[in-house]
């Protein structure tokens, strides 16, 4: 049972999840790709950026509240495409839509999700985003399409950064698949872990719902997997966006981006938000943190199109952080994973929680009341501190 009073932070409900999911998707989720440089400097380099603290500031009746796409949301927050979330719990891509809608905040269906884009459809109560992969197989990504139009889904999301998957090593060492393999070695941990075995003998869905009875040629797990590794594709370019907007005419996020040229391209591509990403450091290692990519991606597109931004957010100071360095808004994957392993979507509720809460007091110690109103003055390395 979870217990939220075990977790008042974000990283005390990664140790509970750490305690109540198999090792394998564990460091699924845990880890990047090859030295890991990315994923570790992604959070640290936070930590660079200092926030001015303010005093004697009427800070009363602060709000978190803010829009994005025009769309009102409880905090400038959005959940990020996750694959494999049905893995972390059972049925995971339900309890984190659900505990999003009844928070007030977006949620993103990843295409490589073990809830189907209509399992998910069918056990929510709001149209919910999709993350799109295009694969090499034009018709099938077609289909996926019709499919989120089918089900309603309300913005599509491009993620561009996986033509090619960056190893990651432990996923290779634990031997990682969707359901896992029946081996010694994994019912002996599954074992340790009785509350998610229970949950996934009682679920039907275990294997990538949104591939799996929708592809040519996939009769079983093995074609399964060997389908999906030859699927991602290297030849994508700018192009492939007016292949989407011929079929999608409504809102389109462009995912993956961490370079000023690209978020130009983007921009005029007319993209309705980009989102200044590097897959969490799971894709290119050495690449720069996000974070410190985003402050001159916002100079040169922000006016144009809105900025969000992922990747190492773990707590509401980092929200604050990014709001700060121009970002609309932003999206969050691990910090809510935590909780969905730790708690389904109560654990999701409380990672939410946690978050808003810590957005609130941060803005208040630095003297705002409002989202919008928070910008580089509230920095105090920003180079315009002293214009406020």
């Amino acid at each position: 049972m979870f217990n939220p009073s075990q977790a008042p932070a974000i990283d005390d409900l990664r140790d509970l999840y750490k305690k109540r999911v198999p090792k394998m998707f564990y460091d699924y989720c845990e880890t990047g790709s090859y030295t890991t440089q990315t994923f570790v400097e992604n959070t640290t380099a936070f930590q660079k950026h200092y926030l001015r603290q303010r005093v004697a500031v009427n800070v009363d009746n602060r709000s978190t509240e803010s829009t994005m796409l025009g769309e009102k949301v409880a905090m400038p927050v959005a959940l990020g495409p996750i694959g494999s979330g049905g893995m972390q719990h059972a049925d995971g891509e339900i309890h984190a839509c659900r505990a999003a809608q009844k928070f007030g905040l977006p949620y993103t269906l990843s295409t490589m999700s073990v809830c189907s884009i209509e399992t998910v459809a069918a056990a929510v109560e709001k149209p919910f985003w999709f993350q799109l992969y295009v694969m090499r197989e034009r018709e099938f990504t077609t289909n996926l399409i019709n499919r989120a139009k089918a089900a309603k889904c309300s913005a599509l999301v491009l993620t561009l950064d996986l033509q090619l998957l960056g190893q990651r090593h432990k996923d290779v060492k634990n031997g990682l698949s969707t359901p896992p393999k029946v081996t010694f070695r994994n019912m002996l941990n599954i074992a340790t872990k009785p509350s998610w075995a229970l949950g996934m003998a009682m679920t039907k869905n275990r294997v990538f719902g949104n591939i799996h009875g929708h592809a040519k040629d996939v009769e079983n797990m093995a074609d399964l997997a060997n389908w999906t590794h030859r699927q991602f594709d290297p030849s994508l370019d700018w192009s492939s966006i007016d292949f989407i907007r011929k079929q999608w005419d409504g809102p389109l996020i462009l995912k993956g981006i961490n370079d000023v040229e690209d978020a130009k391209i983007a921009s005029k591509k007319g993209a309705d938000a980009i989102i200044v990403s590097n897959h969490g450091g799971r894709q290119l290692d050495g690449c720069a943190p996000t974070i410190d990519m985003l402050g001159p991606i916002v100079d040169a597109v922000g006016k144009k199109t809105e900025v969000w931004m992922d990747s190492g957010i773990r707590t509401g100071i980092d929200i604050m952080r990014a709001l700060a360095l121009g970002a609309k808004a932003t999206m969050i994957g691990r910090a809510y994973i935590y909780g969905l392993g730790a708690g389904g979507e109560a654990g999701v509720t409380h990672a939410l929680n946690i978050l808003q809460k810590e957005l609130s007091t941060t803005m208040g110690l630095c003297g705002e009341r409002l989202i919008s109103d928070i910008g580089r003055h509230n920095l105090l390395n920003s180079g315009v501190a002293k214009s406020r």
